[in-house]
């Protein structure tokens, strides 16, 4: 395929301090898109950061002005939005998109009125745009979409009226290509839109940078015993997480073996559920057995001597369109255990390369963690590291690379007549 396209990538926000699996999705693709001779660069608003411009991982950053369009919006509560993703909106978004030159696609990982404003732009400069779905568009329950928008429950929402004007209510029905992660999105994007382009392209993982850590480095850092049998959940630190989870399955995991110890790893998303947390481990006397990490930036080498220190690694998830950090595991060389959520069916096959369990029960947890022999541990921690093999971001961004072209391709009637940045 020809090389030298131009792709801006918009995300809600890309920061090192509040990092997950959307983030990793475009400094890892972007990268490689960089490698192959095209141009790629991430525009997004200034959430959780005061750096207007910065590179990341050989990746440029540029970051924007934004606000929330309510009425009574408090500092805290602001914050909060910014934890969760709250629907904001910004000028300086439209403006420097407006700007940009020769731009060929748009790829965006957020919607609501952020996605409106790059359909607005697309609309004007005759510039395709595609969409990843990360999860949450047609299978977040309703009470986690609540609790993400409670910040905002005594203010008075105004904009509305700015997300009619980008048509933020079109965003996906516009867009050239739908990438979902998940097969059950992908079935419930391909019944809402017949006839879109509509991929499933599963997230991926660099599995020679994975395959080497120091396990006994990460203990000794945290003061974990060497003698104790370690569970690590990777994760933001938030209710969908569910880390609570595993605080409260404790005391039943450590009356069949008392050296178990758990580490979760993660920035903190929810500042509520982290204290809740803390505090029912104190309140159980479980501190000396729970470790917190909040947050490893994406080079920090101790996220990857986190899996090899691991005996399990954990993800207990309520709510889960993918779930890259499994892959990571099976990379590190670690068994998974995993909740039967979202994605994960569609790559943790129970019994072969992964035990499953239902969200939230600890009944099934405990049946799934007791089943875990030393011989069965080691059998589906083979079977993962054989998995993850066919989860390359090489993969995950040729399949990006041929979408772009036939995309672009796609568009060449209207990109003739393409408006320059000039006039608008």
């Amino acid at each position: 395929m020809s090389v030298g396209i131009h792709v801006v990538a918009v995300p809600r926000r890309f920061v090192r301090e509040d990092w997950g699996g959307i983030e990793t999705y475009v400094l890892e693709t972007g990268r490689r898109i960089q490698a192959a001779g095209n141009q790629f660069e991430v525009v997004c608003p200034a959430v959780l950061s005061s750096r207007n411009e910065e590179e990341i991982g050989g990746v440029r950053v540029k970051r924007l002005g934004y606000f929330y369009p309510y009425w009574n919006l408090g500092s805290e509560a602001r914050l909060k939005l910014d934890k969760v993703g709250g629907n904001l909106f910004s000028f300086s978004l439209m403006h420097t998109l407006m700007q940009i030159p020769n731009i060929d696609l748009f790829h965006l990982h957020t919607g609501k009125r952020l996605g409106g404003i790059v359909r607005t732009v697309s609309k004007w400069r005759r510039i395709p745009y595609v969409i990843t779905l990360h999860g949450g568009i047609y299978d977040l329950p309703a009470e986690e979409e609540s609790a993400l928008m409670a910040p905002a429950d005594n203010a008075f929402e105004w904009g509305k009226i700015l997300g009619w004007c980008v048509g933020s209510r079109r965003v996906l029905d516009d867009a050239a290509a739908l990438f979902c992660v998940g097969r059950q999105e992908q079935r419930l994007a391909q019944e809402r839109f017949p006839g879109k382009r509509i991929e499933y392209l599963p997230n991926g993982v660099d599995v020679e940078y994975f395959a080497r850590g120091d396990g006994q480095r990460f203990r000794q850092a945290h003061g974990i015993p060497e003698s104790a049998r370690l569970l690590l959940t990777v994760a933001r630190i938030a209710p969908q997480k569910n880390q609570l989870f595993l605080v409260k399955a404790l005391p039943d995991l450590r009356r069949s073996d008392p050296s178990i110890h758990i580490a979760f790893v993660g920035s903190v998303n929810n500042e509520d559920y982290w204290n809740n947390l803390t505090r029912c481990a104190r309140e159980n006397g479980l501190e000396d057995a729970v470790t917190v990490v909040p947050g490893l930036t994406p080079e920090d080498p101790m996220l990857v001597d986190a899996y090899h220190a691991a005996d399990v690694f954990v993800l207990p998830s309520v709510h889960e369109p993918f779930g890259i950090v499994v892959l990571e595991a099976w990379a590190a060389g670690c068994p998974v255990i995993a909740s039967r959520v979202g994605g994960i069916p569609d790559f943790v096959k129970d019994g072969t390369n992964g035990l499953l369990f239902e969200a939230d029960d600890i009944v099934d947890f405990l049946r799934a963690y007791g089943s875990l022999t030393t011989e069965r541990a080691l059998a589906l921690a083979a079977s993962g590291r054989e998995t993850v093999e066919r989860y390359s971001w090489d993969n995950v961004t040729n399949g990006l690379l041929n979408i772009y072209q036939a995309v672009i391709a796609d568009s060449v009637p209207e990109r003739g007549k393409r408006r320059s940045p000039e006039s608008p």
